[in-house]
Protein backbone atom coordinates (compact mmCIF):
# COMPACT_ATOMS: atom_id res chain seq x y z
CA UNK A 1 0.00 0.00 0.00
CA UNK A 2 1.41 3.36 -0.96
CA UNK A 3 1.91 5.80 1.84
CA UNK A 4 -0.78 8.47 2.24
CA UNK A 5 -1.11 11.57 0.25
CA UNK A 6 -1.52 14.70 2.64
CA UNK A 7 -2.42 17.56 0.49
CA UNK A 8 -3.04 20.67 2.79
CA UNK A 9 -1.02 22.87 1.01
CA UNK A 10 -1.21 25.32 -2.09
CA UNK A 11 -5.25 25.39 -2.25
CA UNK A 12 -8.08 28.04 -2.25
CA UNK A 13 -6.18 30.89 0.11
CA UNK A 14 -9.21 32.26 2.49
CA UNK A 15 -10.58 35.79 2.90
CA UNK A 16 -7.92 37.65 5.35
CA UNK A 17 -9.65 39.52 8.03
CA UNK A 18 -7.08 41.90 9.91
CA UNK A 19 -6.70 42.11 13.44
CA UNK A 20 -7.93 45.39 14.10
CA UNK A 21 -11.19 44.71 12.13
CA UNK A 22 -13.80 46.19 14.60
CA UNK A 23 -16.80 44.23 12.96
CA UNK A 24 -20.42 45.11 12.23
CA UNK A 25 -22.55 46.05 14.21
CA UNK A 26 -25.25 44.06 15.91
CA UNK A 27 -28.17 46.06 15.29
CA UNK A 28 -27.04 45.97 11.18
CA UNK A 29 -28.03 41.69 11.54
CA UNK A 30 -31.33 39.95 13.11
CA UNK A 31 -30.13 37.21 15.66
CA UNK A 32 -31.78 35.70 18.48
CA UNK A 33 -33.00 38.03 20.95
CA UNK A 34 -31.82 36.13 24.02
CA UNK A 35 -28.31 36.45 22.87
CA UNK A 36 -28.86 40.11 23.34
CA UNK A 37 -25.85 41.09 25.30
CA UNK A 38 -24.05 38.30 24.91
CA UNK A 39 -22.42 39.46 21.34
CA UNK A 40 -19.54 42.11 20.99
CA UNK A 41 -20.01 42.80 17.06
CA UNK A 42 -20.57 40.42 13.64
CA UNK A 43 -17.61 39.37 12.09
CA UNK A 44 -18.59 37.28 9.08
CA UNK A 45 -22.55 37.56 8.17
CA UNK A 46 -24.22 34.27 7.48
CA UNK A 47 -24.76 35.73 3.60
CA UNK A 48 -21.17 36.01 3.28
CA UNK A 49 -20.08 32.48 4.70
CA UNK A 50 -22.48 31.30 2.08
CA UNK A 51 -21.42 33.15 -0.72
CA UNK A 52 -17.44 31.80 0.29
CA UNK A 53 -18.69 28.22 1.02
CA UNK A 54 -19.96 28.25 -2.90
CA UNK A 55 -16.69 29.17 -3.74
CA UNK A 56 -15.14 26.59 -1.94
CA UNK A 57 -16.88 23.95 -3.42
CA UNK A 58 -16.41 25.06 -6.96
CA UNK A 59 -12.64 24.88 -5.83
CA UNK A 60 -13.22 21.39 -4.97
CA UNK A 61 -15.01 20.42 -7.60
CA UNK A 62 -11.98 21.41 -9.84
CA UNK A 63 -9.74 19.36 -8.23
CA UNK A 64 -11.22 16.19 -7.24
CA UNK A 65 -14.71 15.89 -9.81
CA UNK A 66 -14.88 12.95 -10.87
CA UNK A 67 -13.02 11.13 -8.08
CA UNK A 68 -15.55 9.04 -5.31
CA UNK A 69 -14.54 10.76 -1.97
CA UNK A 70 -15.31 10.62 1.99
CA UNK A 71 -16.09 13.50 3.66
CA UNK A 72 -15.29 13.42 7.21
CA UNK A 73 -17.71 15.60 9.10
CA UNK A 74 -15.42 16.84 12.49
CA UNK A 75 -18.76 17.49 15.12
CA UNK A 76 -20.05 19.64 16.94
CA UNK A 77 -19.07 23.16 15.21
CA UNK A 78 -18.34 21.77 11.44
CA UNK A 79 -21.65 20.08 11.20
CA UNK A 80 -23.37 23.48 9.37
CA UNK A 81 -20.49 24.39 7.19
CA UNK A 82 -19.85 20.57 6.12
CA UNK A 83 -23.92 19.88 5.30
CA UNK A 84 -23.71 24.01 3.34
CA UNK A 85 -20.61 22.84 1.12
CA UNK A 86 -22.03 19.31 0.36
CA UNK A 87 -25.01 20.75 -0.83
CA UNK A 88 -23.26 23.13 -2.69
CA UNK A 89 -21.00 20.23 -4.22
CA UNK A 90 -24.30 18.24 -4.91
CA UNK A 91 -25.67 21.54 -6.79
CA UNK A 92 -22.41 21.19 -9.17
CA UNK A 93 -22.61 17.73 -9.71
CA UNK A 94 -25.88 18.48 -11.13
CA UNK A 95 -25.57 21.00 -13.31
CA UNK A 96 -22.06 20.71 -14.55
CA UNK A 97 -20.37 17.93 -16.75
CA UNK A 98 -18.01 17.07 -13.46
CA UNK A 99 -19.87 15.08 -10.72
CA UNK A 100 -18.24 14.06 -7.25
CA UNK A 101 -19.57 10.81 -5.56
CA UNK A 102 -19.77 11.31 -1.48
CA UNK A 103 -20.08 9.65 1.06
CA UNK A 104 -20.13 11.79 4.59
CA UNK A 105 -18.99 10.31 8.29
CA UNK A 106 -19.42 12.01 11.35
CA UNK A 107 -16.63 11.88 14.25
CA UNK A 108 -16.94 14.57 17.57
CA UNK A 109 -14.06 16.42 18.45
CA UNK A 110 -13.37 18.10 22.15
CA UNK A 111 -11.35 19.84 23.48
CA UNK A 112 -12.81 23.47 24.97
CA UNK A 113 -13.40 24.09 28.61
CA UNK A 114 -15.16 27.26 28.12
CA UNK A 115 -13.07 29.26 26.11
CA UNK A 116 -9.65 27.51 26.44
CA UNK A 117 -8.45 24.79 24.34
CA UNK A 118 -7.27 21.80 26.86
CA UNK A 119 -4.52 18.87 26.38
CA UNK A 120 -7.15 16.09 27.00
CA UNK A 121 -8.83 15.08 23.42
CA UNK A 122 -11.95 13.29 22.71
CA UNK A 123 -12.31 11.40 19.22
CA UNK A 124 -15.57 9.97 19.37
CA UNK A 125 -17.30 7.72 16.65
CA UNK A 126 -13.69 7.56 14.97
CA UNK A 127 -12.64 4.33 16.76
CA UNK A 128 -12.72 2.21 13.42
CA UNK A 129 -12.37 3.55 10.23
CA UNK A 130 -10.93 0.73 7.79
CA UNK A 131 -13.26 2.05 5.42
CA UNK A 132 -11.08 4.73 4.65
CA UNK A 133 -8.31 2.60 3.67
CA UNK A 134 -7.03 3.67 -0.32
CA UNK A 135 -9.87 6.01 -0.24
CA UNK A 136 -10.04 9.96 -0.72
CA UNK A 137 -10.95 11.84 2.10
CA UNK A 138 -11.62 15.57 2.29
CA UNK A 139 -11.68 16.66 6.22
CA UNK A 140 -14.40 19.43 7.31
CA UNK A 141 -13.82 21.90 9.66
CA UNK A 142 -15.54 24.68 11.60
CA UNK A 143 -12.70 26.35 12.96
CA UNK A 144 -8.78 25.73 13.68
CA UNK A 145 -6.94 27.83 16.23
CA UNK A 146 -3.25 26.32 17.71
CA UNK A 147 -3.76 23.22 15.09
CA UNK A 148 -2.94 20.45 17.66
CA UNK A 149 -6.54 19.06 17.24
CA UNK A 150 -6.19 18.67 13.42
CA UNK A 151 -2.91 17.48 13.94
CA UNK A 152 -3.78 14.97 16.32
CA UNK A 153 -6.92 14.27 14.00
CA UNK A 154 -4.80 13.85 10.56
CA UNK A 155 -2.40 11.28 12.56
CA UNK A 156 -5.16 9.46 13.53
CA UNK A 157 -7.37 9.26 10.06
CA UNK A 158 -3.89 8.45 8.45
CA UNK A 159 -3.23 5.01 10.47
CA UNK A 160 -6.26 3.59 8.62
CA UNK A 161 -4.13 4.30 5.30
CA UNK A 162 -6.36 6.54 3.25
CA UNK A 163 -5.49 7.42 -0.10
CA UNK A 164 -5.40 11.11 -0.31
CA UNK A 165 -6.48 13.61 2.26
CA UNK A 166 -7.28 17.19 2.12
CA UNK A 167 -8.66 19.31 4.99
CA UNK A 168 -11.27 22.05 4.22
CA UNK A 169 -11.68 24.60 7.44
CA UNK A 170 -14.37 27.50 7.74
CA UNK A 171 -12.35 29.47 9.87
CA UNK A 172 -8.93 29.65 10.56
CA UNK A 173 -7.56 31.41 13.47
CA UNK A 174 -4.19 33.47 13.70
CA UNK A 175 -3.19 32.54 16.87
CA UNK A 176 1.17 32.48 18.77
CA UNK A 177 3.12 29.99 17.63
CA UNK A 178 0.99 27.94 15.44
CA UNK A 179 3.00 26.14 12.82
CA UNK A 180 -0.12 23.49 12.01
CA UNK A 181 -0.42 22.86 8.10
CA UNK A 182 -3.01 25.27 6.45
CA UNK A 183 -5.98 23.73 5.22
CA UNK A 184 -6.78 22.86 1.75
CA UNK A 185 -9.47 24.99 2.23
CA UNK A 186 -9.89 28.03 4.15
CA UNK A 187 -12.81 30.00 4.34
CA UNK A 188 -11.68 33.05 6.20
CA UNK A 189 -8.55 33.88 8.13
CA UNK A 190 -9.58 35.34 11.57
CA UNK A 191 -7.95 37.26 14.43
CA UNK A 192 -7.08 35.42 18.02
CA UNK A 193 -10.98 36.15 19.47
CA UNK A 194 -13.52 33.50 20.56
CA UNK A 195 -16.13 33.24 17.93
CA UNK A 196 -19.49 31.92 18.49
CA UNK A 197 -22.56 30.87 15.68
CA UNK A 198 -23.20 28.91 12.34
CA UNK A 199 -22.58 25.90 14.89
CA UNK A 200 -19.73 26.97 16.93
CA UNK A 201 -20.55 27.17 20.43
CA UNK A 202 -19.62 27.90 23.82
CA UNK A 203 -20.72 26.08 25.98
CA UNK A 204 -22.71 24.78 24.08
CA UNK A 205 -24.94 27.55 23.36
CA UNK A 206 -25.03 29.72 20.37
CA UNK A 207 -24.92 27.27 17.79
CA UNK A 208 -28.77 28.54 16.84
CA UNK A 209 -27.17 32.14 15.51
CA UNK A 210 -26.40 32.26 11.97
CA UNK A 211 -23.67 34.63 11.87
CA UNK A 212 -19.93 33.97 13.10
CA UNK A 213 -19.87 36.92 16.05
CA UNK A 214 -17.41 37.43 18.86
CA UNK A 215 -19.05 36.84 21.90
CA UNK A 216 -18.60 39.39 24.73
CA UNK A 217 -17.30 39.28 28.04
CA UNK A 218 -20.73 38.82 30.01
CA UNK A 219 -21.37 36.55 27.16
CA UNK A 220 -18.78 34.35 28.63
CA UNK A 221 -19.53 34.85 32.14
CA UNK A 222 -23.15 34.15 31.80
CA UNK A 223 -22.86 30.52 30.01
CA UNK A 224 -19.00 29.75 32.24
CA UNK A 225 -19.52 26.51 33.28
Amino acid sequence: MADTVLQTEGGSGGIVIDDDWPGYSLELFSYPAHYAGDLECVVVPHGVIMDRTERLARDIMDDLGDHDIVVLCVLKGGYQFCADLVDKIKVLSCSSDRTIPMRVHFIRLKSYLNDQSTEDLHILGAEDLSFLQGKNVLIVEGIIGTGKTLKALLKHVEAFKPKMIKVAGLLVKRVPHNTAQLPHYIGFEIPNRFVVGYALDYNEYFRDLNHICVISESGKMKYKI
